[in-house]
């Protein structure tokens, strides 16, 4: 990651650079060439003006006007500021002086495109290609006037290697600030790319402690705000799956101290039966006795382990439906009155208008199963058992009302833990101390609480109070 970063960074910053420089050294080019050109015409002129009295003299090379001035002095005058070649030609196009060693006096330069222009009293600038010297040349040519003709012509050349050499010269300046602003672009982008992939690299790293095994490692939350963003989103993942191991750890360590106790009992009731069996005079009394003892165990371990597998299901992530409170109610005391007429308790609700909670679906009816069940196993004859209803703006409370003996609050705080059984359940058959945690359960994957206070003067209330679904009239 961090070399795409670097490398797209130093590629935009190249991008830039190209589409900057390339059109900057054309214009460059030409900026200079405009320079030079202009220059040399100025020049021109400046020495046209100059020459205009010792072209109309017989000898105008040598000849010097009464200030003392000759072409000869003009052309050294120049060349000693310039290193362009000067030529001056009289009317007829014949050499009066030139600063080229090569170009003798008296020759005629009339096939020179520039100098013919000139002599027609035209200026002409440009570049063109010099066949004698095999270069390309930069000049100027312009006419010498007098006030009724053209006395000669002065021309200016320069080597466009020159021109060419002092572009170069500015493009290897451009080329050096490209190469140290690529540098810098490189060394910014390092820097911003380790300090991105830094906080990254050690997240890797935690999640790589947690898969040997030490799911108590955590990331540091540092960096750019996405980042910091993620380290925190990390370590709260890290650390639910920590607490939901720990919880099946506990709940399989637990779940397996439960099975023990039934399969040993069962076990043991199966050998009791065996040598029941083995008697010569053993009586079929007794033989049933011991086998009606093992199907109670093997009764005992189905309830426990479908309790299991109900509160394993309660830990999964479940969808939550609107929840008719009224309508869970009527159909579990319709199963449940006929146990309670047995048992002689009453069970009491009055029904009232519809009211709909948000809970997984099926599991109001498990509670209220829960409730009902401890509540009938500790309910004295001709006793009842309530149902009550509280419902608010927000919430919906049911209660589970007994007239039992009730449970202490040291008590009450445990209630609720797995395999937690207090001593007045020490005796009942079939218990497994997992109801009110799987209650428990439920109702937290519901959004909902549970609760169970002291009914005065006796008994006890058992509560769960669900998020109320207001969308419903």
């Amino acid at each position: 990651m961090r070399r795409r970063l670097v490398l797209a960074v130093v590629g935009l910053v190249a991008i830039i650079l190209v589409v900057h420089d390339v059109p900057l050294r054309s214009h460059l080019k030409r900026v200079e060439q405009d320079r030079v050109i202009t220059a040399l015409e100025r020049d021109a002129f400046t020495l046209a003006a100059k020459s205009q009295q010792l072209l109309a003299g017989k000898s105008p090379s040598t000849d010097a006007t009464p200030s003392g001035i000759s072409l000869a002095t003009l052309v050294n005058d120049y060349k000693s500021i310039s290193t362009a070649d000067v030529l001056i030609v009289s009317g007829e196009g014949t050499v009066q002086i030139a600063s080229d060693q090569t170009v003798l006096v008296g020759m005629s330069f009339l096939n020179r495109p520039e100098i013919a222009s000139a002599l027609l009293g035209n200026s002409t600038v440009g570049v063109r290609r010099s066949e004698t010297l095999k270069a390309d040349l930069v000049y100027a040519a312009v006419p010498v006037l007098t006030a009724d003709s053209v006395i000669g012509a002065v021309r200016l050349t320069y080597p466009k290697s020159v021109v060419d050499a002092r572009v170069a010269s500015r493009l290897k300046g451009i080329l050096l600030v490209a190469i140290i602003s690529l540098l810098m672009a490189f060394v910014a982008a390092l820097i911003i790319a380790s300090s991105a992939v830094r906080p990254l690299r050690r997240l890797k790293a935690r999640t790589e402690d947690i898969a040997d095994g030490d799911l108590s490692a955590r990331a540091e939350v540092e960096g750019p705000a996405e980042i910091r963003e993620l380290a925190v989103s990390f370590n709260e993942m890290a650390a639910r799956v920590e607490q939901m191991l720990a919880e099946q750890r506990g709940f399989a360590a637990d779940a397996s101290h439960q099975l023990r106790t039934p399969l040993t009992a069962l076990r043991l009731r199966i050998e009791q039966a065996q040598i029941s069996a083995a008697q010569p005079d053993v009586r079929v009394e007794v033989l049933n006795e011991d086998l009606e003892a093992a199907t109670g165990e093997i009764e005992r371990l189905q309830r426990l382990v479908e309790q299991l597998l109900a509160l394993a299901r309660t830990e999964k992530k479940n969808v939550l439906v609107d929840v008719d409170v009224a309508a869970v109610i009527i159909g579990r005391i319709e199963m449940w009155n006929s146990l309670a007429e047995e048992r002689e308790v009453t069970l009491k609700f009055a029904v009232p208008e519809k009211v709909f909670v948000k809970a997984i679906d099926g599991s109001l009816e498990q509670i209220l199963d829960n409730y009902i069940d401890n509540a009938l196993d500790y309910a004295p004859a001709q006793s009842s058992i309530a149902l009550k209803l509280d419902v608010s703006d927000r919430e919906v409370k049911l209660s589970v009302v007994d007239e039992g003996p009730g449970m202490p609050a040291e008590v009450r705080q445990h209630a609720f833990d797995r395999f937690w059984r207090g001593a007045e359940s020490q005796n009942r058959p079939g218990g497994s101390g997992l109801g009110l945690s799987i209650v428990a359960q439920l109702a937290a994957a519901s959004g909902g609480t549970v609760e169970l206070s002291q009914n005065a003067p006796t008994g006890l209330i058992a509560s769960v109070s669900l998020r109320k679904a207001i969308h419903h009239k």
